[in-house]
């Protein structure tokens, strides 16, 4: 019986393969075919691996992200394969990635992370942290925007530790109840300098590079190549005096913008776009050289490939890509000239509808990973008030 079970599972996996059935039903059948024989399969080949229980750890951002992963990625894929996907949230880049130094081996307790910024990639990815994907078992790989996919594999030597997820900015939010969109335009990035709005001001505290981006715009700078580190650094004391409170979370920002503690802040395009659903007046503004990121999932030494890139697969599915695009209010790293995007995703900030990213300026890796130690032990001493 077991068998005939996995060559039906087979036949199966192939027409959904070829997109002759729907996600939803090539689920459904796994849930009857489990049922029927007492046993848990897996999609995408995983029914080979002896159908033993098998778990991985995905680390992100919590809140409303986690919450849509969890909801539209990690419970249907646990239902669809028996594997447990152990949810957790790291509280911020440097942090996490000190923790990952010291498991042993790395990936022994750390599996796949949702990272932001080519920059990190670079970073796992030199200190031996990485691994190289078999492209052929995650075949929805192929819709991914192509800017996105290069990007990665020309750190990494042409193969790939990560798949990109979804795109994002960090622009600048505002309150439309305290600031007219005529005002906020006219002063662009001037805005996070405004003197009238002294004590309404915020932005990311736990972030040197997103703080010395705008500084370097504010003053008429390249943020990819600063030639006058000292006027970014005077900037930055100049606007510590308007700032009210420096947030450490995507949840903290929300809840100032929210309660109208602050007025105009850096933002994270996602979380703005889901206060915007819950109906608050908060607008974003991308100014020339927004600060853009992808967010990829990166997959540790020491992880189970086979479980990895099945769930990874699963993840690029359109059906649980979109959805959870939607949820979390980052477009998809789908490619939308390949994959149509319903309007919900074509609202969000920072939807390309070109899939070529042309006007997205991304932080260059070895030029912020050069000055990583000197800049933010810097940004520490300003933003504490020296």
């Amino acid at each position: 019986m077991e068998k005939r079970l996995k060559q039906d599972l087979d036949t199966v996996r192939q027409a959904f393969d070829e997109k002759k059935i729907s996600r939803r039903e090539f689920v459904k059948y796994l849930g009857m075919a489990g049922a029927a024989a007492g046993l848990v399969g897996g999609p995408f080949g995983a029914i080979r691996n002896a159908f033993a229980s098998k778990s991985i750890t995905f680390h992100g951002w919590g809140g409303t992200v986690a919450e849509a992963f969890v909801k539209y990625a990690f419970t249907p894929y646990t239902k669809a394969t028996g594997v447990t996907v152990v949810n957790a949230a790291f509280t911020g880049m440097d942090a996490f990635l000190t923790q990952v130094k010291a498991s042993i081996p790395p990936g022994g307790e750390f599996n796949l992370a949702h990272l932001s910024a080519v920059y990190d990639y670079a970073r796992y990815t030199e200190l031996g942290f990485g691994v190289a994907l078999d492209e052929a078992k995650i075949p929805n790989l192929a819709n991914v925007m192509p800017k996105m996919v290069n990007t990665l594999k020309d750190i990494s030597n042409g193969t790939l530790s990560a798949v990109p997820y979804d795109i994002g900015q960090t622009g600048i939010a505002y309150n439309t109840e305290k600031i007219s969109k005529a005002d906020a335009e006219k002063l662009g990035t001037k805005l996070l300098w405004d003197k009238n709005l002294k004590g309404k001001i915020s932005s990311w505290g736990a972030d040197f590079r997103t703080n010395m981006w705008y500084a370097a715009l504010y003053t008429g700078q390249d943020p990819n190549n600063i030639t006058d580190v000292n006027a970014v650094w005077d900037a930055l004391r100049e606007q510590r005096k308007l700032i009210k409170k420096y947030w450490e979370s995507g949840a903290e920002l929300m809840s100032l913008l929210a309660n109208g503690d602050i007025h105009a802040t850096t933002a994270y395009s996602g979380r703005v776009a889901t206060l915007q659903k819950q109906g608050h007046p908060i607008a974003y503004m991308a100014v020339p050289n927004t600060y853009s990121w992808m967010e990829y999932i990166y997959v540790l030494k020491g992880t189970d490939l086979n479980v990895a890139q099945d769930l990874l697969n699963f993840m690029l599915d359109p059906e649980c890509s979109i959805a959870v695009a939607e949820a979390q209010g980052y477009p998809s790293s789908l490619d939308p000239t390949k994959v149509p995007m319903p309007e919900a995703v074509q609202k969000l900030p920072a939807y390309d509808p070109t899939g070529k990213l042309d006007g997205f300026l991304f932080a260059k890796p070895a030029y912020w990973n050069s000055h990583q130690v000197e800049w933010s032990e810097k940004w520490d001493r300003v933003r504490a008030g020296a």
